[in-house]
């Protein structure tokens, strides 16, 4: 599991990526960013939202459910980036989860904000979607 930071594929842009373009960008990560996307919808978690903070962070796909943030995906080059805003239940239950030692120690690290603390993870391998669907599934229950 890696946090090193990629950039995001669609900085600079003002309009959002059509699907064509964030395939294209994420090459062989693609088939990652659909079965992440898929796991979400058969959690209920089907709310999309394209997002974007500025032109110089690109665009993020913001998932919902109730207006309640779950996770953002940021497609990049060859890869993507899963990021978590994650309340002090949720950081509690990680501690008291399945993840990995490296998620751990990676949360851990992780800055702290008033809305909670932000976990950025880069997905590459396919292993890397285990321990992504584990916190998207300790934030849902948190």
């Amino acid at each position: 599991m890696e946090i090193m930071d990629f950039p995001n594929a669609f900085i600079g842009r003002s309009d959002a990526p059509t699907p064509a373009e964030v395939s294209a960008a994420l090459g062989p990560a693609d088939e990652l960013w659909d079965q992440l996307v898929g796991w979400l919808a058969e959690q209920k978690v089907v709310e999309q939202e394209w997002k974007c903070s500025g032109k110089k962070y690109g665009w993020s796909l913001r998932f919902n459910v109730k207006k309640r943030n779950i996770l953002y995906m940021s497609p990049c080059e060859g890869c993507f980036r899963v990021a978590f805003i994650l309340g002090e239940r949720a950081v509690a239950a990680s501690h008291q989860s399945d993840l990995s030692k490296d998620t751990l120690n990676l949360l851990d690290e992780a800055p702290r904000y008033p809305e909670g603390t932000g976990l950025r993870l880069i997905v590459r391998p396919a292993d890397d979607l285990i321990e992504i669907c584990k916190l998207a599934q300790i934030k849902l229950a948190n």
